[in-house]
């Protein structure tokens, strides 16, 4: 999928400032002109990320519950790992996420939000030792989404069906501003018991308002058909490693099993199939990965009955069979030691 026909790449945050203000900025992007909050907001949010993590490679975990920074200079192939709900955030470079046969691409100026868990294929596409890429990673709790679409002032949505789990939109200045406080307080770390939470429900409340905000409340709408799968999801990796019985997940989930199939793929892009295939695929590397099993005793214990079904499928998802797979990790660990 091209740069263009990201879903969501050309979506704007028509309620992330006051109108006044939102019109004003559409007239000056109509007209070419640059929006300067913004772009100094930018600036000083590379700056920041670029202080935070210096001598940093990889991810870091910040005094701020839930934040999480990432600083990377030498980023190598597309890696497969477990997108949780989170809001991502890019300050310098781009990345590529692959959900499926959906591919989203987000930059300095959109973001990703992901309301359920998915297997992900990731890659950051723009980094460097003079510019590495500088990001940042705010977890999402249902809990809190939920106690916020109750608030009775906050604006009704219009209603949705369920729909991906993961999107990308436009960054604007106000949604900047809220999570420039936010990175802010990893300096002020007496500060961040009382103020974080207020300014994290800031930042959902900006997440709700946007164009795709919709999809972000369904997660949290009760017996919505995107919680519904959320919990499906939540069985798959429960039992991954069992045998799949679809009926009685749909069962569980109160629905049937045509609809179970039909809104998993509309939220995860893959059947519950290819899903749990993915999830017992990451097992099998973690554990082999970690000197805890070798192939064939990790195969066993995700569920794979046949060894030659699990290097066939081990290598179409990680590139190279699992003994080849494993060492070239263990080789990269120890030139990067």
């Amino acid at each position: 999928m091209a740069l263009n026909d990201t879903p969501g790449l050309a979506g704007k945050d028509a309620h992330d400032q006051p109108r006044d203000s939102r019109d004003m900025h559409d007239a000056r992007r109509r007209a070419g002109a640059p929006d300067a909050t913004l772009d100094q907001a930018r600036v000083d949010l590379v700056s920041l990320l670029d202080r935070l993590t210096a001598g940093c490679e990889g991810s870091l975990e910040t005094p701020v519950p839930g934040v999480y920074l990432h600083r990377i200079t030498n980023p190598g192939g597309p890696k497969p790992g477990m997108q949780t709900p989170a809001l991502a955030l890019i300050a310098q470079g781009s990345k590529r996420v692959m959900v499926g046969d959906d591919v989203y691409v987000y930059d300095p100026m959109h973001y990703l939000v992901s309301s359920v868990d998915l297997p992900v294929i990731g890659q950051v596409t723009a980094a460097s030792e003079t510019e590495p890429y500088l990001g940042m990673r705010l977890d999402l709790d249902v809990e809190e989404i939920t106690s916020l679409i109750q608030d009775q002032n906050l604006p009704p949505a219009t209603q949705a069906d369920a729909s991906r789990g993961l999107y990308v939109n436009r960054l604007g200045s106000s949604m900047l501003d809220a999570v420039l406080r936010l990175l802010r307080l990893i300096d002020t770390p007496e500060d961040v018991p009382i103020v974080a939470p207020l300014v994290k429900r800031e930042i959902l409340y900006r997440l709700l308002m946007n164009g795709s905000g919709a999809r972000l409340r369904q997660i949290a709408l009760q017996d919505s058909q995107t919680q519904r799968i959320a919990k499906a999801i939540k069985l798959l990796r429960q039992h991954f490693d069992q045998p799949l019985r679809v009926e009685d997940i749909a069962k569980d989930v109160h629905m049937s099993v045509s609809s179970l199939h039909h809104h998993f793929k509309a939220v995860t892009a893959m059947s519950p199939l290819q899903y749990q295939k993915q999830l017992r695929l990451q097992e099998a590397r973690r554990l082999m990965l970690l000197d805890i099993a070798d192939a064939a005793t990790a195969a066993h214990r995700v569920g794979y009955e046949s060894a030659s079904q699990f290097s066939r499928e081990y290598s179409r998802l990680f590139g190279a069979p699992p003994l080849r797979d494993t060492r070239r990790w263990r080789d990269a660990a120890a030139a990067g030691a």
